[in-house]
C-alpha cells in the first residue's frame, strides 16, 4: 500500500513554546520524528504553518508542506497537507499516518504494525493503545483511556477511568496513544467534513466525533510508547533519555 506519514507541527504551545525546534542531542525534535517516520514508512512530510519550522525541516533535508494556521486539530492539518501533496505531485496515497510531532522516539515498528491492519479492507481508521502499567496514574485526565470490543474495535474513549469497576472484576485499563492511521480516501472525503459533535466537545477528544458519526476505529495494542514532550520537564527527560541510551538522530 502506498503510505505517507504526515507530522503536524505548530510553533505555538501553551506549555512549551517552539516545541518542534527544541534540541535533543543537538537536533531539533521534529527531525527525530521525521527520520523515524521516514524509516518506518518510506516517506514522511512535516505539515506546519510556521516558516521557522519549515526552514529547519528543509535544513536537515526533510520534506515540508505549509498549511493554513486556522486548523483546530492535527487531523485537519493532515487533510490539507494530503490534498496539497497529491495536487502538486499527482500521486495518490492509500494510507496516511498522522504521527505526533512531539514523539521524538516513536517506534518505527509500531508505525508499520499500524499500517498493517489496512490489509483488512474493512479498516478505515486505526490507532495505537497500550496497557497501563502497575503504579501508573490511571486517573490522570491527560492520559485518555479506551475500551475495545473482542475484535479490537474501539467502543469508547474517555479522560475518565473506563470502565467503572462496580463489581469485583478488574478490567485491564488501556491507554490511548495519539497516533492515527487513515485510509486516505476516508480522510479526503469524510473525516474532514464531519460536523463537530457534542461528545468530542465535551471530552476534548476528536476521535469521539468519528465514533459518534458511525466510523469504526481499529486499535493496535503495543507494549509501550515513546516519551511525549509537552512541558519543559518532559524535554529534559527526553534529552536525558537520548544521552543515557546513546541515541543518535539518524
Amino acid at each position: 500500500m502506498k503510505t505517507l506519514a504526515i507530522i503536524p507541527a505548530r510553533y505555538a504551545s501553551s506549555r512549551l513554546e517552539g516545541k518542534p525546534l527544541c534540541l535533543i542531542g543537538g537536533h531539533p525534535m521534529i527531525e527525530w520524528v521525521w527520520r523515524r517516520s521516514a524509516k518506518a514508512l518510506g516517506r514522511a512530510v512535516v505539515a506546519t504553518d510556521d516558516k521557522s519550522i519549515a526552514a529547519a525541516v528543509e535544513n536537515f533535508g526533510g520534506e515540508v508542506v505549509l498549511t493554513r494556521d486556522a486548523h483546530t486539530s492535527g487531523t485537519s492539518r493532515c487533510t490539507e497537507a494530503l490534498e496539497k501533496i497529491e495536487l502538486q505531485t499527482g500521486e495518490k496515497f492509500e494510507v496516511v499516518v498522522n504521527v505526533q510531532g512531539d514523539e521524538p522516539f516513536v517506534n518505527p515498528t509500531y508505525l508499520q504494525q499500524l499500517v498493517g491492519v489496512f490489509a483488512d479492507a474493512s479498516t478505515d481508521i486505526a490507532t495505537l493503545v497500550r496497557p497501563f502499567k502497575v503504579g501508573e496514574e490511571v486517573n490522570n485526565p491527560n492520559w485518555p483511556k479506551v475500551v475495545v470490543g473482542h475484535a479490537g474495535r474501539a467502543l469508547y474513549f474517555s479522560r475518565s477511568v473506563i470502565p467503572y469497576e462496580r463489581n469485583a472484576v478488574h478490567y485491564p485499563y488501556l491507554k490511548h496513544i495519539g497516533v492515527y492511521a487513515f485510509r486516505a480516501e476516508m480522510l479526503r472525503s469524510r473525516i474532514g467534513k464531519l460536523p463537530y459533535s457534542l461528545l468530542e466537545q465535551c471530552e476534548g477528544l476528536e476521535q469521539l466525533g468519528w465514533l459518534y458519526h458511525g466510523l469504526a476505529i481499529q486499535t493496535v495494542i503495543v507494549p509501550d510508547e515513546g516519551i511525549s514532550v509537552d512541558t519543559p520537564d518532559d524535554l529534559v527527560r527526553a534529552q536525558q533519555y537520548a544521552a543515557q541510551h546513546e541515541l543518535t538522530c539518524r
